[in-house]
């Protein structure tokens, strides 16, 4: 049996405070990288179009599935650039809500747990009005010149984040279990 992060790493015993995230683009990078849902490994999607670069370290939540049929995304802030496929404590402050394709495509946004720059940061409204423009822009602009849109919604706040956690944990079970 091959080991595959989504089904085989444990969501965190905290859940739905704190979350185990795997990264898979590290913060700065310009290169998409995504799970093979099939191998488990880690697969170069693309490099992205546009002249930008992930604000943050971006993943997914193991053991969870979102509307999108994907493991839920998770955006990690943290002071570093974290390397893909790390395991990371992340504590749920927010979420991203997002359209892609027709479809929900949230972002669940964390603070890494165990970076003690970001640990007085406990809901999204902590993080300031520039970095949550920072990071609409960002994922408003990514796929502008492959001719895609992505609308952001809104940001919510950790209580809204951690229902869309545990309901996609509960979708997970239904599809898997």
């Amino acid at each position: 049996m091959n080991f595959n992060p989504w089904h085989h790493v444990e969501i965190g015993e905290e859940c739905p405070n704190v979350v185990n995230a795997i990264i898979e683009i590290a913060k700065d990078s310009k290169t998409k990288y995504e799970l093979d849902k099939k191998t488990g490994m880690l697969k170069l999607d693309r490099v992205l179009f546009s002249s930008v670069l992930y604000p943050e370290n971006y993943g997914f939540i193991p053991k969870t599935l979102g509307e999108d049929h994907d493991p839920l995304d998770i955006v990690v802030v943290s002071q570093c650039s974290i390397v893909p496929m790390c395991m990371v404590k992340a504590r749920v402050i927010g979420v991203m809500r997002m359209i892609d394709h027709g479809e929900g495509d949230d972002k669940i946004i964390a603070v890494a747990e165990d970076d003690m720059s970001v640990s007085g940061i406990n809901d999204i409204g902590d993080l300031g009005k520039h970095f949550k423009m920072e990071l609409q822009h960002f994922f408003e602009e990514y796929k502008a010149l492959e001719n895609k849109t992505v609308l952001v919604e809104n940001f919510q706040d950790a209580a809204t984040a951690k229902r869309i956690l545990l309901e996609s944990i509960d979708r997970y079970s239904k599809t898997f279990v």
